[in-house]
């Protein structure tokens, strides 16, 4: 599977300039960021998130959890809870399971970013497949996600 075709376009409609980044085939974030030698909290993660009123994209360091009642507060939701596989599929049905492009305004969803990521020098993300990712500055992520909220939304797992 190649980027999908709304991704390339909303990124050229936005001048946004990014780098192609092939890796060995993952199955996880963290894997990801092994196989692509890129640091986890360097790779924007999305977690996909619902309730009655619809979808809405958390955007975190691959390394850290959202924090579901800081999201909820921030965007007034109080139902949010993790979306269903098939949802996420149905939603991103140009993308391979698993391998949703951190950008859900690309898709018409709002989106939420967390601050720790534009304190990156680069950022790296998901290009809708489990072979590449898109590598692009931080000024150049900070542009792409300029029209999404923005708020500490993530925590470091306890193991």
């Amino acid at each position: 599977m190649t980027i999908p075709s709304r991704l390339t376009t909303y990124l050229d409609q936005r001048g946004v300039r990014y780098e192609i980044c092939k890796h060995d085939h993952s199955h996880s974030s963290a894997e990801t960021a092994r196989t692509a030698h890129v640091p986890a909290h360097q790779l924007a993660k999305s977690v996909i998130l619902e309730d009655d009123a619809g979808c809405v994209m958390a955007v975190v360091p691959a390394d850290k959890n959202v924090m579901l009642g800081q999201v909820a507060r921030m965007l007034d939701r109080h139902e949010l809870r993790l979306a269903d596989e098939n949802r996420i599929a149905a939603l991103f049905d140009d993308c391979e399971r698993g391998a949703v492009p951190p950008v859900g305004l690309a898709w018409g969803i709002e989106t939420i970013v967390d601050d720790e990521l534009e304190a990156n020098d680069v950022v790296y993300m998901e290009g809708g497949d489990h072979e590449c990712l898109l590598r692009m500055s931080r000024d150049q992520f900070h542009a792409l996600m300029s029209g999404a909220r923005h708020g500490q939304i993530c925590k470091t797992p306890t193991h």
